[in-house]
């Protein structure tokens, strides 16, 4: 999640558990800035782009080193903290939440979290929520700003701060069914015409839960499909579904067999990617962040030659703009459930009713690039 709700969400869990010791506004300062801690993985070094993308969330991240790091962070407190002294118990579980929430929700959206790092039991990625939410944020941010003001504890705050973390815990918990429910109804509209994806993955629009995406792997295709969270029921075919067809381009795949960074691309996109020539470059990028073509990873991983595509000593992460023209009337028309075709995606849309049944992709056993 963004920078903005783990410094609240810290903040939130540090006042339930040491504010009535240390005082609201003390414990908001306090659990803020631990719960930014676990992201200052950011700023560990990496051979090159595409190490710093897939080792994120890794260590910082993992339940099991939060509680083994607990104690570095949580007896200094202890021991400089008079009105701590006496409550070292709650001082550790507090840190140890705080560390552990931070990473927990993270894990909620589609970019993976290794909570079990080192154990090589592979990153969680629920991908339910986006990650900026407001009607998540938004009760641990106003929560957050009353303690400034509130210099001693008292009843009325901390009820009103139970309902917060009670608020966010719900809505969190119900983007779970409401992500299933959306994935069901996509594959039922797809099966209906004759389309069945290896893979499917529903994962929200920007800001919201109301108006959904929907990526499908499709041989040598994917396809995007946007639906409303509450509209009409996945039998109704008469319904108008965007749905945008694109290649994958599976072609190269044998030109990057002997590629370090595909295949931790691969894995870590869980397959969700597409591959590119771009200006003599295979770009590969990940499907589940960012909307087409302003995917938020993409990177430059070979270089097309006459023979094939080498291995660059370095990758190079593209970086472009995040957004497209119409974009934010699209959105907004989406999350108020009357949809509309994306501009940005016009060229590739295809109605459902004429969307052609399931693709299989051929092995392709030579380098097809350049």
């Amino acid at each position: 999640m963004d920078s903005l709700t783990q410094f609240v969400l810290g903040a939130g869990v540090c006042a339930a558990l040491l504010g009535p010791k240390i005082g609201p506004r003390n414990a908001i300062l306090l659990g803020g800035a631990l719960g930014t801690v676990p992201d200052l993985d950011t700023f560990l070094p990496a051979a090159d782009p595409v190490d710093a993308f897939v080792s994120h969330r890794g260590a910082t991240h993992s339940l099991i080193m939060q509680a083994l790091v607990t104690p570095l962070f949580a007896e200094p407190l202890v021991r400089w903290s008079r009105r701590l002294r006496d409550h070292r118990m709650a001082t550790y579980l507090a840190v140890y939440l705080i560390f552990a929430t931070h990473a927990l929700v993270d894990a909620m959206t589609v970019y993976g979290t290794q909570l079990l790092w080192p154990f090589g039991v592979g990153a969680v990625g629920v991908g339910s929520i986006f990650i900026i939410d407001p009607l998540y944020t938004l009760p641990l941010l106003l929560i957050a700003l009353w303690a400034l003001f509130q210099g001693q504890w008292s009843d009325r705050f901390a009820g009103w701060l139970r309902g917060a973390l009670a608020v966010s815990t719900l809505y969190m918990l119900a983007t779970i069914p409401a992500q299933a429910l959306m994935k069901d109804r996509a594959e039922t509209l797809m099966a209906s015409h004759g389309v069945v994806p290896e893979r499917v993955l529903a994962i929200p629009t920007p800001f919201n839960i109301a108006y959904w995406k929907i990526v499908a792997i499709d041989g040598d295709r994917y396809l995007n499909m946007y639906l409303p969270l509450f509209g009409d029921a996945p039998d109704d075919d008469t319904r108008d579904a965007a749905v945008y067809a694109y290649p994958r381009r599976t072609d190269l795949i044998a030109c990057l067999s002997d590629n370090a960074a595909y295949r931790k691309l691969a894995t870590f996109s869980d397959g969700f990617y597409r591959l590119s020539e771009e200006g003599g470059r295979v770009v590969m990028s990940d499907l589940r962040m960012g909307l087409t073509p302003s995917y938020a990873f993409r990177f430059e991983i070979a270089a097309v030659t006459a023979t094939g595509a080498d291995p660059l000593p370095v990758t190079v992460r593209v970086r472009g703009e995040r957004g497209s023209d119409g974009d934010l009337a699209w959105l907004q028309a989406g999350i108020l459930q009357a949809p509309v075709t994306r501009p940005a995606e016009q060229p590739a849309s295809v109605a459902l009713a004429d969307l052609a049944p399931t693709r299989v992709a051929s092995a392709v056993t030579s380098c097809t690039a350049g």
